[in-house]
């Protein structure tokens, strides 16, 4: 089992009202815990440079605002349509890869800070309900970290905001069964497979990279067998990554029902139409200038 993957707290699959109260005890300690670490180590916010916290109240505020109304991100991602525009995987997104939510997710995969990934677990905990709301039973299987980022990091961000969820996600069952095939050089030329993963890399490149590149662990196997799994993963860019992971999961007999991930990037006139919509709506985004790259 993947280190950062640890058994959900039984308390986690108990009924509603010990969950919630669990869960505002553990916040509560959480919250201590980050006062009394900003006494000893001062720490400015990641994303605003507000002293004291590593994500002020003001940012993680912006974070849910970002992430309140959860979409269907599929039509951004090419790997994930056929050439007549049908959808080859359904993809939920929490929000889209800008502003705060990019600077937050950016600096938790390079440092792994708790308060990050206490306030980045709650948005991917509300994707995964808004993408199955009758989740009992329903498989959370996350993609897999290649060996070379883990090493860099030592940890793997995908599942250690799918622990946070996860606690938050009664009926849910998480699954950590696939797991990467290390081919040197795999479909790139030059042999080039360093640590820097898909950054920089288009379409063709990324979907290149990735065939055949993951598999379903052989203890997995006869656990996701027939049941409905959805994927979880961080960033969408292509979808090249999240289709690799659903023909994995379907070669052993997985039923994928769709993927999760925190935040989609989107096309420049899928952006454009995304800003049109908000002055409709009255909603005031903040442009999408200078955000960050992706990081994997």
């Amino acid at each position: 089992m993947d280190p950062d993957l640890a058994p959900v707290p039984p308390v986690a699959l108990h009924r509603a009202e010990q969950t919630a109260a669990s869960l505002r005890i553990l916040e509560w300690l959480a919250g201590a815990a980050d006062d009394l670490l900003a006494l000893a180590v001062p720490a400015d916010c990641v994303c605003c440079g507000a002293e004291d916290r590593t994500l002020c109240p003001s940012c993680a505020s912006r974070i849910r605002q970002l992430a309140r109304n959860p979409f269907r991100a599929e039509s951004g991602a090419p790997a994930l349509m056929d050439v007549a525009g049908a959808v080859l995987l359904p993809v939920v997104a929490a929000g889209v890869y800008r502003d705060e939510l990019a600077q937050a997710l950016l600096s938790f995969k390079r440092h792994g800070q708790h308060q990050l990934g206490s306030s980045l677990g709650r948005v991917l905990a509300s994707a995964v309900r808004s993408a199955a709301p009758a989740g009992h039973g329903v498989l959370l299987v996350p993609v897999p970290t290649s060996t070379a980022a883990y090493v860099s990091r030592g940890f793997s961000p995908v599942h250690l905001l799918l622990k946070v969820a996860a606690r938050q996600l009664p009926g849910f069952n998480v699954a950590d069964a696939l797991g990467k095939i290390s081919v040197s050089g795999h479909g790139l030329p030059g042999g080039h497979n360093g640590p820097a993963g898909q950054k920089g890399l288009g379409r063709g490149a990324r979907s290149q990279r990735v065939r055949g590149s993951m598999k379903v662990k052989p203890r997995a196997r006869t656990e996701v067998a027939g049941r409905p799994c959805l994927i979880i993963d961080d960033v969408l860019t292509t979808g090249a990554t999240l289709g690799e992971a659903a023909r994995a999961l379907h070669r052993e007999g997985a039923l994928v029902r769709g993927a999760v991930v925190l935040a989609a990037t989107r096309p420049p006139d899928a952006a454009a139409r995304d800003a049109a919509d908000a002055g409709v709506r009255g909603d005031h985004h903040v442009s999408e200038k200078n955000k960050p790259g992706k990081d994997e």
